[in-house]
């Protein structure tokens, strides 16, 4: 059929489709995931792919998580023979150099869909789950210097043949975690999520004819391309570069060149790969580039394999952000984070009414373990933290907010971690630090007291931005750091930013405290009812207001 004889409304209620099909398949895992990292964090992601493996469109969850599906779904093409891929099966894969792309616990699953004999598309869900073995629990540990330290890997392998469950598969899952029901429970909520995309994509089918299915998904791809280069036809053009020392010590450089119809990302001039777990997949690498593509061009539009098609980014194997297989990729997240936000600085920097100054830009996952001590379960919180974000041009910075890798995601609420995790919450309140100074304010990071109740515990973490904070922007003040402290009930502290399973007793408190964000523009150009409401709400102090905003 030509093109032509498409009724383009049609097509466009298609393409609409698509989107509300991976919104749901993100509802149907949350109202079932058994980790309360899924279902109150939000710490998955969701989307559909045509045949061929080409994101078609994008679900919630986190904007790192999303571009993982695509790579994931051509990862399985790779790795089965096309005429092996039959109807009801369901394929699973967690491994960097096998379409997994960020580390062991992020575990996607992805199902064919079929209309009569036709691969019409792919249904993924990815989603952090709690543990899948290795030397630590929760799967991560700054001390791992293998990835086969870190737990279970999955090769992109097949665990549903036709429908019926591959069980010796399952039971080989289960037997690494240390929290059987919790994977088990996490793995039948990304089936249903799955099977929900399937039976929508299915009835588009039925309803509106595969063909026209087919050729919606290809001008919707089309479309991404179109709204991209619109996009960077407006922007500056030229190249930049930029080159930062990190917290230990390394420099990460990026070189950025804007074309009217390219966007390329230099990463090959970094250090070699890291022989612990902080390093990054070629594929984590491109969704950096993917993220920032997005959050310079079309932010809020559409999102798919077409709006990515002039971006390039080269990276240099062996290097910190192309690490070959074998390596440890626990801590991907924080070499992911910082490069994102070493490109973000240079743009910013070329750009400043364009963009913000610098925010927390950590995860800061932190990971607690120990007994309950109500009902005896071994129990493991895994918990990305929020922070403050920069200021931009006209606008404070925002409070207590995730990081910008982590998308509309949420905080952990403080009832769910006493009711699930054994764990007090003492207090949660706004980081009272100095930083962040400008005549537009950082927004303020968190302090969060958790109060352990186990006999024996401990507490790992992975925080970056614990000795470089958050940079100022047009003469704007530099922000604060992100740390955890050890409060000892005999009243003695330890402090870390890195740390591998430290001990823990029953009284002592883990405070965690994330950095806030940088400022933007000098201080004293701040209007005085500005520094007067500052100094009332408690964001700054009488000192502060004196000698940084001149306030008399």
């Amino acid at each position: 059929m030509n093109q032509a004889n498409y009724d383009p409304i049609t097509l466009e209620i298609i393409q609409n489709a698509l989107q509300a099909t991976s919104d749901e398949m993100f509802a149907a895992l949350r109202k079932t995931a058994m980790s309360a990292i899924i279902y109150e964090v939000l710490d998955a992601g969701t989307g559909v792919t045509d045949a061929h493996g080409e994101l078609a469109s994008s679900g919630a969850g986190i904007p790192a998580f999303v571009g993982v599906i695509d790579k994931t779904v051509k990862a399985i093409l790779r790795e089965h023979p096309h005429e092996s891929i039959r109807p009801g099966d369901v394929y699973a894969t967690n491994d960097p150099w096998y379409g997994g792309v960020t580390h062991l616990n992020d575990m996607v699953i992805a199902l064919p869909v079929f209309a009569g004999e036709t691969l019409i598309a792919w249904t993924a869900v990815i989603a952090h789950w709690t543990d899948v073995g290795g030397m630590a629990p929760g799967s991560v540990s700054p001390a791992a210097r293998e990835i086969w330290q870190e737990g279970l890997r999955l090769p992109a392998v097949k665990l549903f043949e036709h429908g019926v469950p591959i069980d010796s598969v399952l039971r080989i899952m289960k037997a690494n975690s240390r929290m059987p029901d919790y994977l088990e429970g996490d793995l039948w909520a990304s089936i249903a999520a799955v099977r929900v995309g399937e039976r929508r994509l299915q009835e588009l089918a039925a309803k509106y004819g595969t063909d026209t299915v087919l050729e919606a998904i290809r001008q919707y791809l089309d479309y991404g391309e179109q709204i991209t280069l619109q996009a960077l036809a407006a922007l500056p053009h030229g190249r930049w570069s930029i080159a930062e020392e990190q917290d230990d010590g390394r420099v990460f450089k990026a070189t950025v060149e804007i074309g009217p119809d390219h966007f390329t990302i230099d990463l090959t001039d970094n250090p070699d790969q890291d022989e612990g777990p902080n390093n990054s997949s070629v594929d984590g690498s491109t969704i950096v580039g993917q993220m920032v593509l997005k959050n310079v061009t079309a932010p809020q539009g559409v999102c798919n394999g077409g709006s990515f098609r002039p971006l390039r980014v080269l990276t240099r194997e062996g290097s910190i952000f192309h690490a070959t297989e074998g390596a440890a990729m626990g801590i991907y997240y924080e070499q992911e984070i910082r490069i994102y936000d070493v490109i973000m600085r240079c743009l910013a920097e070329s750009m400043p009414e364009r963009l913000p100054a610098g925010h927390f830009a950590s995860i800061c996952g932190t990971y607690l373990s120990g007994r309950h001590p109500d009902t005896g379960r071994d129990v493991l919180i895994v918990e990305p933290e929020i922070g403050g974000w920069g200021a931009r041009h006209g606008a404070d910075g925002i409070n207590a907010l995730y990081s910008a890798f982590h998308g509309d995601t949420f905080n952990c609420p403080a009832e769910i971690c006493e009711a699930r995790h054994g764990l007090l919450v003492d207090a949660i309140a706004l980081n009272d630090e100095g930083g962040g100074h400008g005549a537009w304010r950082g927004g303020k990071g968190l302090k969060i007291d958790y109060r352990i109740r186990y006999e024996h515990g401990t507490v790992t973490c992975g925080y970056t931005r614990s000795k470089f904070p958050p940079w100022g922007l047009a003469g704007g003040g530099e922000g604060t750091p992100n740390y955890i402290e050890v409060l000892r009930r005999d009243g003695t502290r330890e402090r870390y930013a890195y740390a591998d399973a430290v001990p823990l007793v029953a009284g002592d408190v883990v405070r965690v405290v994330t950095g806030n964000g940088g400022g933007y523009g000098n201080p004293a150009e701040r209007p005085r009812e500005r520094v007067l409401a500052d100094l009332r709400d408690g964001y700054i102090s009488p000192r502060e207001a004196r000698d940084i905003y001149g306030l008399r």
